[in-house]
């Protein structure tokens, strides 16, 4: 972050269209691929954030901390399906667990015995006793905003502005703006609607306020409160994950913890992506703050369709007697369970997690030197399998400072020079790694090589 060499973008501008004709003369099945699929899918992809300029990449297979291409490109993943696959890529023991379920029978729509023993694990790992499945991180979020509207009564909710917490229509909101100046002042942001389709009465129910500021949340709280539009709940990340990494600041995350129960708000925490990949307990346990809901999904059934929601005896109570419908035929699916359990019962293990707090230290001190070698405006932040490096003048803790400080360029020319000499990331702005329980040093090795070949190049 105190590094001062200069970085022109005329040098990024030449190097982006170097490894950009790389890419494509190595990816020609890919090409051929996407001309096919984009007859039929919008984009060519499944997802919108799938789809890539000139056109996306397409994969085979993956095994342990590799995922292969269409062209036969070997690439170490540390994009891992957005942190979905912190197991690694056909774990054994989750493959078996999966082969031994589907000779079973993989989908009743009625109860079995591993959602009920995914659930005590969760329960004891998160300090949450009651535990509802899902399909994504979407349905996990969607339904907890449900739940706390009808613990509370109210309608209006309060989320991080710049937080991701799955596509339904109240969270599509403020996450992000090119003009920073059209959502207004930080104590009264305005609610911006992310893309179209989301109806405006939707989006003014939804209140954004900055990251790791909690004077500034109680500040808000009371002028809607004075509006007659207290909140049901504040949804959050306890560590945003949608810009790169930024970690709360010592004592934030217990003021929120304070505000809310003061002012009878349910607290829910987004683990989507915190959740297993941090730690057993996700950001529960590595901060030490307990919120009143705990949303999981990616990484929960390594690599199925699977999500969780967790919350306390009080706040489930409005399921359990038959006021709120949390419902789902595909919710506790016998093989997402089953892999769920063997994830939680035999990969993500104490040592897994010493493993990845290895892995992701190397990382940080390996990259920290780089930048530091070549005098380079840069420093990592991490915590267990997740981190990242901004490419940032000065220290990222919120949306605003983030559009501030990063440099996006070079987060798009990074992710060319990874995808070139071995590495998948995260694109765009997330430009963060995910580390699995398979990777190597071997894999840090090639990340860390390809991170100082891009700062050699940038700052020649």
């Amino acid at each position: 972050m105190t590094g001062s060499a200069k970085v022109e973008r005329s040098r990024i501008a030449e190097l982006m269209e170097r490894e950009e004709k790389r890419l494509e003369d190595a990816t020609p099945k890919s090409f051929e691929l996407y001309k096919r699929a984009a007859k039929s899918l919008p984009m060519g992809v499944s997802s919108s954030y799938q789809a890539r300029d000139p056109y996306p990449l397409y994969f085979t297979h993956g095994k342990g901390s590799k995922i292969y291409s269409v062209d036969g490109l070997e690439l170490s993943d540390f994009h891992n399906g957005f942190g979905c696959m912190v197991q690694g890529h056909a774990h054994p023991a989750i493959v078996e667990a999966i082969q031994k379920r589907c000779e079973l029978g993989t989908q009743f729509a009625l109860p079995t015995e591993d959602s009920i023993i995914v659930a005590e694990t969760l329960a004891q790992n998160f300090k949450l006793p009651k535990w509802r499945f899902v399909n994504s991180g979407s349905e996990a979020t969607m339904d907890a905003i449900r739940i706390a509207r009808a613990v509370t009564g109210r309608d209006t909710i309060m989320k991080i502005f710049g937080s991701y917490h799955g596509h339904h229509d109240y969270v599509m909101v403020s996450l992000g703006i090119a003009d920073w100046g059209d959502i207004g002042q930080r104590d009264n942001y305005k609610s911006v609607s992310y893309g179209k389709g989301i109806p405006q009465a939707v989006i003014d129910m939804t209140a954004a306020v900055p990251f790791n500021d909690a004077p500034m949340m109680e500040a808000r709280i009371q002028h809607l409160i004075d509006e007659g539009r207290k909140p049901a709940c504040v949804i959050m990340e306890a560590a945003m994950m949608n810009l790169g990494v930024v970690l709360p600041e010592p004592g934030y995350l217990e003021a929120v913890r304070e505000i809310t129960k003061k002012h009878g708000i349910v607290l829910i925490f987004d683990e989507v992506k915190t959740g297993i990949c941090s730690a057993a307990g996700g950001a529960v346990e590595r901060f030490g703050v307990v919120p009143d809901m705990v949303t999981l999904a990616k990484a929960l059934a390594g690599g199925l369709p699977s999500g969780a929601i967790g919350a306390s005896e009080e706040v489930m109570a409005v399921v359990e007697s038959g006021k709120v419908y949390q419902v789902g035929t595909y919710s506790g699916n016998p093989l997402s369970m089953a892999a769920a359990r063997a994830s939680l019962e035999q990969v993500m293990t104490p040592d897994a997690y010493k493993h990845l707090n290895y892995l992701n230290d190397r990382l940080i001190t390996e990259c920290d030197a780089v930048c530091a070698k070549y005098d380079f405006p840069g420093y990592t932040v991490g915590i267990s399998s997740k981190g990242c490096v901004n490419f940032a003048s000065g220290k990222i803790v919120d949306y605003e400072t983030f559009i501030k400080y990063q440099d996006f360029e070079l987060c798009n020319l990074a992710w060319l020079y990874n995808i070139n000499r071995g590495v998948i990331m995260a694109p765009g702005r997330e430009e963060e790694w995910t580390l699995s329980v398979q990777h190597t040093d071997a894999d840090i090795d090639k990340y860390v090589n390809a991170f100082d070949e891009l700062i050699r190049d940038v700052t020649a």
